[in-house]
């Protein structure tokens, strides 16, 4: 299996990923599970806890949080068998962890990994069965797609009793206005979290930092508990103040982008983003999918400064819509489809044939007939075949087709 999962933000891929990763456990495979950060690593892992809580299933969770003493003991049970299931970050992908019989591959949030990365844990040998999951393809990974390197599944329906999620974007100059709003969401019992591009004020970017506005929120928001979270907080820490956003104890989170994947707090309904413009399309999608997850209505705010046309028209697209695939589509026609047989992951392909867009069905129609070529004559050895094996594409004896 080589299978792209689409699915829009909290639309239930983890519970699909639950069922491969028992699925291979079952047939005495070991399984692993990888997410971009330790807080979603972390999630993944509570879920997987609660699932798993009655079972005979070995697993382990590997971040850079463990000890040394830790970790060589984990390395040490994964190599010898002793562990069927592992959940991690990047962790996974360093030189030193080495699976004894590793069956099934589990990538969530697959952009947030490099191409590199990524072919790492998948290029074993024997190769393991690899499922990436993705809420905003990035649009390479729908040129692939199209071009036959993934088979695609698509879970297009979201969770019963999931509140509406209104989007608007507004200058930084009616903050007053907002702000009366956030209280007013506050004083009903909800939630919210302020995003910022970056943790602190920098002399080449002209965009506000969360760690330098922190205190500026507490008085604003006095007398509601805030906390501020961002990468470089040591990793108990940060689960710390996760634990306490959870329960209800902090009320509003200022944050990095850390918290853009896999944070999943039904009561927080309200999110502020700062310097809106100053993010991609995909990646406000991400965030905008921290809100919406309980039975509330819920606001994202975009707040700009002097954004230009196109920023304008990037945040315009989200809002018209909360869809995952029409915002990946728009992200698509914005940014360009990236490098098919290379590491990039946007921009403009050397290709010059065909429209990759327009020109979809034609291309399912050349996978369909290079899949049956390739079933009948696999070493392309009849002689109305030779003439494809100079389109093999290899770099240093290695082909490029398990990339993504």
């Amino acid at each position: 299996m080589q299978r792209l999962l689409q699915a829009d933000v909290g639309a239930g891929k983890t519970a699909v990923a639950v069922y491969a990763l028992l699925v291979a456990v079952a047939n005495k495979h070991q399984a692993a599970m990888m997410a971009p950060t330790e807080v979603l690593a972390s999630q993944h892992w509570r879920t997987l806890e609660a699932y798993l809580a009655h079972s005979r299933v070995r697993r382990l969770l590997l971040t850079g949080a463990l000890s040394a003493k830790e970790r060589r003991q984990a390395l040490d049970d994964i190599r010898a068998g002793n562990i069927d299931l592992v959940v991690g970050t990047q962790a996974l992908v360093q030189e030193d962890v080495e699976f004894s019989r590793l069956g099934l591959v589990v990538i969530d949030e697959q952009h947030k990994f490099g191409v590199a990365q990524r072919a790492r844990l998948t290029s074993r040998e024997p190769a393991p069965d690899v499922l990436v999951m993705t809420a905003t393809p990035i649009p390479r990974t729908i040129t692939m797609t199209v071009y036959g390197d993934l088979d695609v599944s698509t879970l297009d329906e979201m969770p019963r009793g999931r509140g509406k999620i209104i989007t608007a974007v507004r200058d930084s100059v009616k903050l007053g206005e907002v702000l009366s709003f956030l209280r007013t969401e506050l004083e009903a019992g909800r939630q919210l979290y302020v995003v910022y591009p970056l943790i602190e004020e920098s002399e080449k970017l002209e965009a506000k930092a969360a760690a330098t506005e922190f205190e500026r929120w507490r008085e604003r928001l006095h007398p509601y508990a805030c906390e501020l979270l961002h990468g470089r907080i040591p990793g108990p820490e940060k689960q710390e103040i996760m634990e306490r956003f959870r329960r209800g104890k902090t009320k509003a989170l200022i944050s990095t982008t850390v918290i853009e994947v896999g944070v999943d707090v039904a009561n927080a309904t309200v999110m502020l983003i700062e310097s809106a413009d100053r993010f991609g399309l995909a990646q406000l999608h991400q965030l905008r999918g921290r809100i919406g997850r309980g039975e509330h209505k819920s606001y994202c705010i975009l707040l700009i400064s002097e954004a230009s046309s196109e920023a304008a028209a990037k945040l315009a697209v989200l809002e018209k819509t909360i869809d995952g695939f029409e915002v990946a589509e728009a992200d698509w026609i914005m940014r360009g489809p990236g490098d098919l047989l290379g590491t990039a992951q946007s921009g403009l392909p050397a290709l010059k044939i065909g429209d990759l867009r327009k020109d979809a069905q034609l291309m399912k129609r050349a996978r369909t007939s290079a899949m049956s070529i390739f079933e009948m004559d696999p070493g392309l050895e009849w002689p109305e075949n030779q003439r494809f094996r100079q389109l093999i594409v290899e770099q240093q004896g290695r082909t490029f087709s398990n990339v993504s």
